[in-house]
């Protein structure tokens, strides 16, 4: 019964949103960027990013602490576009 129930379950819980970062009023979307639950998340457009958004890239916000920057930028090809509320915007291009 439950094997049967599983991706019913898999498929309600991809709905769920995660909660916006606190501290921060960048538009963050998203379960995570890459992989759902990933503490870097996609951002939209406000008035502030709107001058980070390009139609040949993602905008991605991380937070500042996180550990593994450096490997998110190398595997990506990030490019830090800004610093806001303890987050680093990247551009990172999509291939």
């Amino acid at each position: 019964m439950i094997r049967a129930m599983l991706p019913a379950i898999l498929l309600i819980s991809a709905c769920e949103s995660a909660p916006v970062p606190a501290g921060t009023d960048l538009p963050f979307f998203g379960n995570g960027y890459r992989f759902d639950g990933d503490a870097c998340r996609r951002v939209g457009e406000d008035a502030y990013t709107n001058q980070f958004l390009d139609d040949t890239a993602d905008l991605v916000g991380c937070p500042a602490d996180l550990e593994n920057l450096g490997v998110f930028v190398i595997d990506t090809g990030a490019r830090e576009v800004a610093r806001r509320d303890g987050y680093v915007l990247y551009s990172v291009p999509r291939r």
